[in-house]
């Protein structure tokens, strides 16, 4: 188990050298998306993570296909977020299994699962279960919408949170239809509010020796990325707040192009002295209205495709695509960790696992024979 606080002062060119998170040992029980890319992030800062699969099967995630793009068996969105991993297979209702898994929970720093409230207890690796094998662990845990209240059952799925936070029609006060995003964007920021209430444990740990369960939920994250909007309904009279009230109209939002479209955001002054742009739109280039709108002293960008986007010098010079490769030598581009840190990128071309890949190579090494 890492020990944070015995470090000691090392060259700094060495310092440099060395991913934060060196040292550190996760168990990625996450299925889908929100756990499992709090794992990822974990890895990319330099943990070591053993993602535990069904044997055989291996995370639904595998077989969940957004599009119907597929890469050596497994959907793209499985290699997004579970590369740079290791795989252990097992049957956590085995007796066996369940034992070697025991022996790496000991093991461990951090243990991750997003599992419906009540399955990791009826399999026995709930966060009490799990505290008495290890006292000092920092067990994190997503769900759709915490453990109590009349809405615990209900699917934790992306899309329904999105319903039911508001997001797919502004709160309600959006007169068009409902729209949900086009991103599993509830599941990605439960994931990163889970990654900084691992890391502020892990720092308490270091102090104190204590473990620690860390409880994030869909719902929450959701009301919690509409902070500022939510503030300002909740703080309205009581006329204003009415769902559907009339918004006054500002020449804000996305205007469409002779060749595409641009984004502009709302200003109060010099209105009428854009409003004719804003209504010959289709006769002007995006880069043509660009061009006005700005010596307008409007904030105003082009809307790019992902075509165009990774064609622009400056995400090219951000570096932030990378070549992953498979243990079977199949090789895909995908995106890296975007956090720098001391000027540092991380990167790895450490692809995903098949299922179990890793389980022999683990178990000689972190488990202990089990008697």
């Amino acid at each position: 188990m890492i020990d944070f606080s015995s470090k000691s002062g090392s060259a700094h060119s060495e310092q440099m050298q060395q991913r934060p998170l060196e040292g550190l040992l996760v168990l990625d029980f996450g299925q889908f998306l929100s756990a499992p890319s709090a794992a990822l992030r974990l890895a990319d800062l330099g943990a070591r993570v053993i993602k535990v699969e069904r044997a055989g099967s291996g995370d639904i995630c595998r077989s969940l296909y957004i599009s119907n793009m597929e890469l050596d068996g497994d959907s793209t969105l499985f290699h997004s977020i579970n590369r740079n991993k290791e795989s252990f297979a097992a049957d956590l209702r085995n007796p066996i299994d369940a034992a070697e898994v025991h022996a790496l929970i000991r093991k461990a720093d951090v243990l991750i699962q997003n599992f419906r409230p009540g399955v990791m207890e009826r399999l026995g690796f709930h966060y009490e279960a799990v505290k008495a094998i290890n006292p000092a662990i920092v067990y994190g845990e997503i769900t759709g919408y915490g453990n109590e209240g009349p809405w615990v059952g209900k699917p934790g799925q992306d899309l329904l949170v999105q319903s039911m936070s508001g997001l797919t029609n502004g709160g309600g006060l959006s007169s068009g239809s409902p729209m949900p995003l086009g991103l599993a964007v509830t599941d990605m920021i439960a994931g990163a509010h889970l990654v900084q209430g691992l890391l502020s444990c892990l720092v308490r740990r270091a102090v104190t020796g204590v473990g620690a369960r860390v409880e994030v939920n869909l719902l929450e994250s959701a009301l919690d990325l509409q902070a500022e909007s939510l503030t300002e309904y909740m703080n309205r009279d009581a006329a204003e707040a009415q769902p559907n009230s009339p918004q006054p109209p500002k020449p804000s939002g996305i205007y469409a192009t002779s060749d595409g479209y641009v984004s502009v955001m709302p200003r109060e002054q010099h209105e009428a002295k854009v409003e004719a742009l804003l209504h010959a739109t289709n006769a002007m280039t995006s880069q043509q209205l660009t061009s006005a709108l700005e010596s307008a002293g409007y904030e105003v960008s082009q809307v790019l495709n992902w075509r165009q986007l990774l064609e622009e010098e400056h995400v090219k010079g951000m570096n932030m695509v990378q070549s992953i490769t498979r243990g079977n030598g199949t090789t895909m581009r995908t995106t890296c960790c975007p956090i720098r840190i001391d000027g540092i990128q991380f990167r790895s071309a450490k692809g995903s696992q098949k299922v179990g890949e890793d389980t022999a190579a683990i178990r000689k090494q972190l488990i202990d024979p089990i008697p």
